[in-house]
């Protein structure tokens, strides 16, 4: 994701480009993409395992993404699995969120495909009424709604001492914002998700068509420099592509505040306060002897922010631009989730180095 440098020998350390009167700059004598300082010495896999462990460490209180909050209306559900629990979510007559196992508990029909009525979510096979109330066996789960994403909490899956609420970034105001979330599905498991986003070092060279000029100017503990990523993040000045020599710079930096949470925050530059969350959802039950690969959802909510006044245009077109948002992250995930599925290929068979 983001930084400043007008080619990539910037010394590295130094800071990302201000926000100016224009957000695009162009860049001078742009180095081509097999010409760029390779990055592999940087990327110690020590470095980034670290930050794995540390990240994995964290509570979740076992709570887990299940969706976009705009996913779920008033008279349709959101279903799906987590860790191979049946989960639907919908909104009763108050507007409020309701979630439970996602089985009928009658006769076993899937409630994800079953319609809303007045707030009670009615089985599509015999009728029976769910008001989000306990009956017939089946019991609610906690459910949250952090006005962009929708979380459930499973203790029985996480296993962890549960919390009232999930580990929620901090995130740029509602009214100022424009957000879109993106989800796609990989063979892999959440840890492989995390791991990926927790090595910012592959961005110009994996994603050349979107980042240029990328420097890590710190790293956890400070390895880096004094780039502001704290005890425990990743700093990042690098540039987005917009069209030929056009970028725009900026600091991005990455952290992990849950186990399968990476937030990416534009700490300088344009869009200041702006951030790219990337949440990891097993969808399957861990199961090795089984032969199956593990399949995990990947959520990435983008909240972009500006102190422009332009940026209300941007906020009025939300409609326009969601999907074209939606699109540029799902052209990025189809690259990083081909290697995360290649990581677990390499972990599962013991070939995965270091």
């Amino acid at each position: 994701m983001p930084a400043a440098a007008d080619d990539n020998r910037r010394r590295p350390g130094a800071p990302a480009s201000r926000s100016g009167r224009f957000p695009l700059r162009l860049r001078r004598d742009p180095v081509p993409w097999d010409r760029q300082r390779p990055t592999w010495r940087e990327a110690k896999p020590a470095l980034i395992a670290d930050a794995l462990k540390r990240a994995q460490a964290r509570p979740s209180g076992n709570w887990y993404v299940l969706g976009a909050t705009r996913a779920i209306t008033a008279g349709r559900p959101l279903g799906g699995t987590v860790a191979g629990a049946e989960v639907v979510a919908w909104r009763d007559a108050d507007g409020r969120l309701r979630a439970g196992p996602g089985a009928c508990p009658h006769l076993g029909a899937s409630l994800k495909d079953s319609p809303v009525r007045c707030g009670t979510l009615v089985c599509h096979w015999h009728g029976l009424a769910l008001t989000g109330a306990p009956f017939a066996g089946w019991e609610p789960y906690p459910v949250y709604d952090d006005g962009l994403l929708v979380w459930v909490r499973l203790d029985a899956v996480g296993g962890e001492e549960p919390l009232e609420r999930p580990v929620l970034p901090v995130r740029p105001e509602p009214e100022g914002a424009l957000p879109a979330v993106y989800t796609g599905v990989g063979r892999c498991e959440p840890e492989d998700i995390v791991a990926n986003r927790l090595d910012p070092w592959h961005g110009a060279w994996f994603h050349p068509y979107s980042f240029v000029d990328l420097t890590v100017v710190d790293t956890p503990h400070g390895d880096g420099g004094d780039g502001g990523a704290g005890e425990d993040g990743f700093a990042v000045d690098v540039s987005f592509k917009v069209a030929g020599r056009a970028v725009v710079p900026v600091r991005a930096v990455f952290t992990a505040p849950e186990p399968r949470t990476v937030v990416m925050h534009i700490a300088e530059g344009e869009g200041r306060g702006s951030v790219v969350e990337t949440h990891a959802t097993p969808l399957t039950a861990p199961d090795a002897a089984s032969g199956r690969p593990p399949r995990t959802a990947v959520t990435e909510a983008v909240v972009a922010a500006s102190d422009r006044k332009g940026f209300a245009l941007a906020r009025a077109a939300a409609p326009l631009l969601r999907p074209l948002m939606r699109a540029a992250a799902g052209r990025l995930w189809r690259d990083d989730l081909a290697y995360a599925e290649r990581r677990w290929e390499l972990r599962s068979t013991g070939r995965f180095p270091g």
